[in-house]
């Protein structure tokens, strides 16, 4: 299941900047609004991955990780 996220558009002469509030430093931009979304989409994948990589680094090898699904 995919969740989905704010993605504000603004236009700057001849580009297309977006970037996503829930995801402080998700920023894409691109010559057409698709291509300004589909880097930011890319951007906040790569930022939530680092996060999950850097989160798990302390965890003692005896915890439980279990998925949670936000609706």
């Amino acid at each position: 299941m995919a969740k989905e996220f704010t993605a504000v558009i603004e236009q700057d002469e001849e580009w297309f900047i977006a970037y996503c509030p829930e995801v402080p430093g998700a920023n894409g931009q691109g010559r057409s609004k698709q291509e300004a979304l589909e880097d930011l989409a890319e951007a906040i994948e790569l930022i939530l991955e680092d996060r999950r990589e850097e989160g798990l680094r302390g965890v003692p090898p005896e915890a439980i990780l279990e998925k949670v699904t936000v609706r």
